[in-house]
């Protein structure tokens, strides 16, 4: 963690942790370090699946990233905990606090509510990969046959006690890994009197993102195969677009608001 001498550097010194992990993981991505998570989620996609994506907290927004946005594919689902209160059985009560998030237990009824395919693969997103939510759904979905991708914090995991009454973290559990680079605790520089400011889990995971897609849908190309990929609902054209291809995964895929 950086050190700041005054209030001025903080944009600077910020730069500098993004940029120097975000060319990591461009670096990795051009060695190949990508390629086994790529190879799942092609394999989905030609198989007639779907990319099946979760994440908690400030997590969900990985989900986010792969699910339902502009230039991302159309074969995805964004996995959320509140679905067990739209779609289940628990009170709205139990959306307060991390109590839910850290419940392994709520797995199944979410699953049992999601749409869920054969060929599906999950890709699940914790920064700190202990929670018993995120590793109780990366359980299950194997148990029924599904592969796992997994995007954590290697150095903060590794820190800190699993949640998850099979004593694992996510990265235990995970058919494929991906280090999303963050240091523990998530910040990156330090203020006078000791307190960190500048996560950068979100900015690094939001990357890790797109190199999925993009790598996902250059390989479709490749093969042959027009990448089903969203474009932009503000532009002529964009929901006829979307629409059509989305009607390709009906009952396969949910868009909620």
């Amino acid at each position: 963690m950086s050190n700041i001498a005054s209030a001025s550097a903080l944009a600077e010194q910020y730069t500098t942790e993004v940029t120097a992990r975000i060319e990591a993981l461009a670096a990795g991505a051009r060695s190949g370090a990508f390629d086994a998570a790529v190879d799942l989620l092609v394999t989905a996609i030609e198989n007639g699946g779907v990319i099946q994506a979760f994440g908690t907290g400030h997590s969900e927004a990985f989900a986010m990233e792969i699910a339902g946005r502009a230039g991302g594919l159309i074969p995805t689902n964004k996995i959320a905990l509140r679905d067990v209160v739209l779609r289940g059985s628990l009170g709205v009560d139990s959306l307060g606090g991390s109590e839910l998030e850290r419940n392994g237990g709520v797995v199944g009824e979410l699953l049992d509510i999601s749409p869920i395919g054969a060929e599906d693969v999950f890709i699940i997103a914790s920064n700190s990969g202990v929670n018993g939510s995120v590793v109780g759904l990366a359980l299950l979905a194997q148990e029924r046959g599904h592969k796992v991708i997994a995007v954590t914090s290697l150095q903060h995991t590794n820190q800190v006690e699993p949640k998850h009454p099979s004593g694992k973290r996510l990265s235990e559990v995970a058919d494929v890994v991906i280090d999303n680079t963050a240091p523990f605790g998530d910040v990156t520089l330090e203020l006078p009197g000791g307190v960190g400011v500048g996560a950068v889990s979100s900015i690094t995971s939001a990357f890790i993102a797109q190199l999925l897609t993009m790598e996902t849908a250059r390989r479709l190309a490749e093969a042959g195969r027009t990448p089903p990929l969203y474009i932009s609902a503000n532009i002529p054209g964009g929901d006829e677009h979307n629409r059509s291809l989305e009607d390709l995964y009906r009952n396969k895929i949910r868009r909620d608001a």
